[in-house]
């Protein structure tokens, strides 16, 4: 007999475990929220999106001072406080993870803050750090344990020169010479962080542009601020080899015009992350798991065991913490007896580097790629007054729908804020708006959302602010 019951049991305290936690808690389940950090919140929280964004926004500080010299603006070369730096990350951290303890005990979620094991499809085994352990038995259970950064094993040789995005968010200190293997969003925002405090940034990426898989009229805005920004980009390289030495990291790297032998103080693994499935002895339950590690569910969460479910990046990519909260409410509102699924079709993806890259639904080579027929209009910021008057015109505001009824079918943006601005072309989608719905609705000016709205224009006509040639 277990030691103690639950009617739910979320097992992971992220973006997807405790949002599930709080909405069933909110309808009246007795819920006990088990997370094996010292703080609830996830990797997001503690050790991904939430402490990155602090250290960008810093970032973002230094380099708007350095470029404010071209509006007549000089200010002297900043000082970096590395201890202060750190602290303020913390706080930030600290702040939002006391106010999710807060919430659990306002709305009557036990947290434990603990290691859960399956011993069977109604039971876990719950061990603290102290190394008390309990048995927890339950009616229904979420699985919610996220993902954790990949590591290759050629990379993994024991040195804490060679990090993973957890190390580099440590900001330990702040080596001259900084390494970023893999041109994903994780390296290139880690990578804006570093240069920005003075590091100078290689990266090299295997495929033949950075971020792989998104647009590239969105990517090349980036690519050239970065190569101001980094000291160099090696595209269709790879690392041969790692090798800690007194003198550094010496990698050997693979691609044609490349140095091979370079030598740096630090490296940022940051190949891709992988599901937190092993481990939880889930080989005592009735939950399948796919090649890639991921838990198999259906559109309401429901894994094969009919006790348990899974969220989050643990259930399968996108491995986003807006997609995890969105679904926990179907897990919640399933046990529930609501009548939901997950059945969004627009799930937005930003990269936070300066400029930022949004985009969401379908993008242009997808399409291509799908035979779908679309009509595509860009619309530059160099035809934007906010634009303009932020010294920001490299922006590109895309939009993609269907030619007959010109539904809207994918939106990307380029730019300073696209991030928030995505959210409006979401809602689109998801509401079947057209081009002209867009267009016609009236947006404040100046401001950078009137982007999306001339680009809608430019699908059935001009837009007020650039003008094309009719093709005769």
């Amino acid at each position: 007999m277990a030691d103690q019951h639950a009617q739910l049991v979320v097992l992971g305290g992220g973006p997807g475990g405790y949002p599930a936690a709080f909405a069933a808690a909110d309808h009246g389940m007795k819920v006990v929220l088990i997370d094996e950090g010292v703080k609830p919140g996830g990797v997001c929280l503690n050790r991904g999106c939430i402490p990155s964004k602090a250290l960008l926004h810093v970032a973002k500080l230094i380099n708007e001072a350095a470029e404010s010299e071209e509006c007549g603006v000089t200010f002297s070369k900043p000082v970096i406080d590395l201890d202060k730096l750190r602290t303020f990350k913390n706080n930030v951290i600290g702040n939002l993870s006391g106010g999710i303890e807060g919430l659990c005990k306002a709305r009557g979620v036990e947290l434990v803050k603990a290691r859960g094991t399956f011993v069977s499809s109604d039971t876990l085994e719950v061990k603290t750090p102290d190394g008390t352990t309990k048995t927890i038995s339950f009616d229904h259970c979420i699985i919610a344990t996220g993902s954790q950064p990949a590591m290759p094993p050629m990379f993994a040789l024991g040195d804490d020169r060679i990090m993973d995005s957890t190390g580099a968010l440590e900001l330990k200190d702040i080596p001259k010479r900084l390494l970023i293997i893999g041109g994903g969003y994780i390296g290139l925002e880690m990578g804006s962080v570093y240069a920005a405090l003075g590091s100078a940034v290689t990266v090299v990426e295997m495929t033949g542009g950075l971020l792989p898989g998104a647009d590239r009229d969105l990517v090349t805005p980036l690519q050239k601020r970065l190569a101001h920004q980094f000291s160099s980009i090696h595209l269709n390289t790879k690392v041969a080899k790692l090798e800690p030495t007194a003198e550094g990291i010496v990698a050997s790297l693979e691609g044609e015009g490349v140095e091979s032998r370079q030598v740096f103080d630090r490296v940022l693994v940051s190949v891709g992350r992988r599901p937190n499935s092993r481990g939880l002895g889930l080989e005592k339950t009735g939950v399948q798991i796919d090649e890639k590690g991921f838990i198999k569910i259906d559109k309401n969460q429901r894994t094969a065991d009919s006790k348990l479910m899974a969220i989050g990046d643990v259930a399968g990519e996108p491995m986003l913490a807006h997609k995890a909260t969105r679904e926990a409410k179907i897990a919640a509102e399933t046990l529930l007896g609501e009548p939901v699924e997950f059945d969004n079709i627009a799930i937005p993806a930003v990269v936070f580097t300066d400029p930022e890259l949004a985009w969401v639904g379908i993008t242009e080579a997808e399409a291509k790629a799908q035979g779908k027929e679309v009509l595509v209009h860009r619309f530059p910021w160099a035809a934007s007054g906010r634009a303009q008057s932020l010294a920001r015109t490299e922006g590109i505001t895309k939009i993609i729908v269907e030619p007959l009824k010109q539904r809207v079918l994918g939106v990307g943006i380029v730019g300073p804020g696209a991030g928030e601005m995505i959210a409006e072309a979401t809602l689109a989608i998801e509401m079947g708006a057209t081009a002209r719905d867009l267009a016609d609705t009236i947006h404040a000016h100046p401001t950078l959302s009137e982007t999306l709205m001339e680009a809608a224009e430019g699908i059935f006509g001009q837009p007020t602010h650039t003008f094309r040639p009719k093709k005769k």
